[in-house]
């Protein structure tokens, strides 16, 4: 039996890259008010799982053998995308607002991926980073950020209203905090030091 191949990092990046953008793709040909807010809350999470393991995991293995000013755009840009997140969020079915967030976060992100896979990736490759291994643990890390935000949402069915996505987030936020610092602190033993 053969070796299952590992997904290295950058490729990891690539397929969250793509499937976000299938899911732009969606919104933008649905009309179903329902459907399009399930996408757009899907969309959210898929950024917000993807923008943490990218932070948290990806950009800090990059200090030192990136440019400092990439890195430092590449994290401006999350926060932007993020501002617009957290309104998409706070939208209530049938927002007026909805469709226009949605593409403005569309062209961020479309701006964001551009930069990373022509600029940033290729002088990734340059690097001697273990692609393999770091991608490894983003995909162990990408799975408990997944199931710690309810990531097992379907885009079929009846959709989740986003100001419940929002209290949720709240709640895992506050239960984060309450947690001792000491089992906080094992979860990021994996993690780079900076």
């Amino acid at each position: 039996m053969a070796a299952e191949r590992k997904d290295d990092a950058l490729e990891l990046l690539k397929r969250d890259h793509r499937e976000v953008e299938q899911l732009f793709r969606k919104f933008d040909q649905t009309r179903d008010e329902n459907e399009r807010s399930a996408l757009a809350e899907r969309v959210c999470l898929m950024l917000k799982v993807h923008t943490q393991i990218e932070e948290e995991l990806f950009y800090p293995a990059l200090r030192g053998k990136l440019e400092d000013e990439m890195l430092n755009e590449a994290l401006v840009e999350h926060k932007a995308a993020k501002q617009l997140i957290s309104e998409i969020e706070g939208s209530e079915a049938g927002d007026a607002f909805l469709e226009a967030r949605v593409k403005v976060l569309q062209e961020q992100i479309q701006h964001h991926v551009r930069e990373e896979e022509q600029e940033m990736f290729p002088e990734v490759r340059k690097t001697d980073l273990d692609l393999v291994a770091l991608g490894g643990r983003m995909a162990e890390r990408k799975m408990k950020v997944m199931a710690r935000l309810g990531a097992e949402l379907e885009i079929e069915g009846e959709p989740k209203s986003f100001s419940r996505a929002a209290e949720r987030d709240e709640s895992l936020e506050r239960e984060e905090r309450s947690r001792p610092a000491a089992s906080r602190s094992h979860e990021r033993r994996d993690q780079p030091r900076r």
